[in-house]
């Protein structure tokens, strides 16, 4: 057998036959799962097929706009129970969280599994060594009806991050950067496998941020090492040791392209309106002033980034003309920040608390701008509208950045906060 990047290892597993770059197969699908965006399709879909059993393991998650801020999501939330009642699986109701941090908490993926998510971002999954990747909501019904999916081998890309951190600089920062340079359609239908001392060094909350943010620069999946770090963050969620996989890349695997950066020198980035690959540093937008500032999602809403921004915002103040939204990622990051004391400084800085969910990163409720209203936030996407008005402009950075930039009332670098 021809040495095989992680990537050709998994789908070769879940298809039972040797897999090289470009191959098609259809594959065994591990898990599955829609939000309450996605999830009404997929329900009708099941209906027409005349589904009677689902194949393959499916969870819901009622996460982009919970609570219910209408009558019409209201209706599709009771659309998603009775499914999940009637064909009793498992659903995240309001307060769980999102899909992309209670799914992984939940412990029902592992290292090597192939998922399919009807999100864009499933990918976040690659920090704990999954083939993870989104797709639409009939595709979904498709491996829930059948138990498989087809799929191209996609090729990879190795990435290697050496160097050491600048306090003040942290996940975030480094795939922004990352993005800038390799720009949005770098890695389309492509894997992509981190490696290097940075990496190696980071927590699994970093990890989780890179993983993310993958699908824009156009990745299919992407995959961090399954390390002792991986293995601690799972049995810490229930997972036995015995099922936890080795998965990694043998010696010789063939690469498409190999890129290696060394982020010594790297300063706080921001992705600037309206693409993630339009990237400065944000010293370079200090002129930049802001009216809303949003901490949370599934690229930034872990107890790290709490805990990064906590530091900041410690006995200071939010700028009266800022509003400041934070929403914990899940109920787990908002029990473990009220035990740290994270959410009392948060709250004295003059932030609001909104439920744990995706409801402002998406522009569903709880923090849409107004027209000409600028936004940083610890959002993985900037697009027009992304947050609810397209006459609106979001900048994107790590939660230290945005919580300094709350402070100041512009864009602000927050290694000042650090140098202590």
């Amino acid at each position: 057998m021809n040495a095989q990047t992680i990537v050709e290892k998994i789908l070769s597993r879940h298809a039972h036959k040797t897999l090289c770059a470009g191959d098609f197969a259809v594959c065994k699908v591990d898990f599955t799962f829609g939000q309450d965006g996605t999830s009404s399709i997929i329900v009708d879909r099941i209906k027409e097929l005349g589904v009677a059993k689902l194949k393959t393991a499916f969870c819901m998650v009622i996460d982009h706009s919970a609570p219910s801020p209408s009558e019409g999501v209201s209706r599709v939330h009771k659309k998603m129970r009775d499914f999940s009642k009637k064909f009793n699986t498992e659903i995240f109701d309001i307060g769980c969280g999102v899909c992309h941090q209670v799914i992984p908490e939940s412990g029902n993926i592992l290292p090597g599994d192939l998922v399919l998510g009807a999100d864009s971002h499933t990918c976040t999954y690659g920090a704990i060594g999954a083939f993870s990747t989104g797709v639409g909501s009939t595709d979904l019904a498709i491996a829930l009806a059948t138990g498989k999916n087809w799929f191209k081998v996609p090729s990879t890309i190795k990435i290697i991050v050496k160097g050491k951190l600048a306090k003040g600089v942290y996940a975030k920062d480094i795939i922004l950067y990352i993005i800038g340079k390799l720009k949005s359609d770098g890695a389309t239908y492509k894997a992509v496998e981190f490696s290097g001392p940075v990496i190696d060094n980071m927590g699994m909350d970093g990890r989780f941020t890179i993983a993310n943010m993958l699908v824009e620069m156009g990745a299919k999946a992407g995959f961090m090492p399954v390390d002792k770090k991986t293995v601690d963050w799972l049995k810490l969620r229930g997972v036995k040791n015995k099922k936890i996989k080795d998965i990694f890349a043998d010696k010789g695997a063939a690469y498409e392209s190999v890129y290696e950066f060394d982020i010594s020198k790297l300063k706080p980035m921001i992705s600037m309106p309206h693409s993630v690959d339009n990237v400065a540093e944000a010293s370079s937008l200090s002129k930049v002033k802001i009216n809303e500032a949003f901490l949370g999602t599934c690229t930034n809403g872990r107890i790290d980034d709490f805990k990064a921004a906590a530091k900041v915002l410690h006995k200071r103040k939010v700028n009266p003309e800022v509003r400041l939204i934070i929403a914990p990622s899940s109920r787990q990051v908002y029990l473990e920040a009220l035990r740290l004391g994270l959410v009392e400084i948060f709250i004295n800085a003059g932030a609001v608390i909104v439920a744990p969910g995706c409801g402002p990163c998406v522009g569903t409720h709880n923090g849409i701008p107004s027209d000409g209203e600028v936004v940083i936030s610890t959002a993985n996407r900037n697009f027009k509208g992304r947050m609810g008005n397209p006459a609106a402009f979001i900048y994107l950075a790590s939660p230290a950045t945005v919580a300094a930039s709350a402070i100041k009332g512009y864009i602000s670098d927050p290694r000042g906060y650090f140098s202590k």
